[in-house]
């Protein structure tokens, strides 16, 4: 499938452009063909139906109430799998409503004696691995993870934009799993 932009670029004849927005068709065209991809994306994630419905429809109203900002987007395919999975990691954490001290304390009050010590070294292992993250990374986590921050939040506290800090967290993650394997 070629890629299209959300915009149709005109010369106006003066050497300037004009910007038209994408149709519904245009829309359609592009990204209706891969809702049954992204519906098993969420299914997988999820695993249920109804959410995983759920999470392909609010991909598709945010995409288009959004579609005015799509202009550079390269892959749209590549983008709205990187979109659900993040939705449905929204749902997930909406619906578990759990702050991540109150988990530690949950996992450590449940089981016997032998699976709390091994919940407990579990827990310091992360936390170890999470200490030596490099400093940005590390900053970044802490913030998203254990203060629950917002994206808005941690760029007004960090002054780094968006995209960098979800690099810098998606790396972190990627360096913890290594570790903590």
């Amino acid at each position: 499938m070629p890629v299209r932009n959300c915009f149709v670029r005109l010369d106006n004849g003066n050497g300037s452009l004009l910007e038209k927005q994408m149709t519904a068709k245009e829309f359609s065209e592009t990204f209706t063909p891969l809702g049954g991809q992204l519906y098993r994306i969420a299914l997988h994630i999820l695993e249920s139906e109804q959410d995983a419905q759920d999470a392909v429809q609010d991909l598709y109203v945010r995409l288009w109430s959004g579609r005015d900002s799509l202009s550079d987007l390269r892959s749209p395919k590549a983008y709205c799998m990187t979109l659900i999975r993040n939705i449905c990691i929204d749902r997930i954490r909406q619906k578990s409503n759990c702050r991540p001290a109150s988990i530690t304390e949950n996992i450590l009050q449940e089981g016997d004696t032998s699976s709390r010590v091994e919940s407990k070294e579990k827990i310091s292992a992360i936390l170890a691995a999470v200490e030596k993250l490099p400093n940005r990374q590390r900053e970044v986590l802490k913030m998203k993870v254990f203060d629950e921050l917002s994206y808005e939040e941690i760029e007004e506290k960090t002054g780094m934009n968006y995209l960098t800090l979800r690099v810098l967290l998606s790396q972190a993650r990627k360096q913890l799993k290594q570790t903590i394997r």
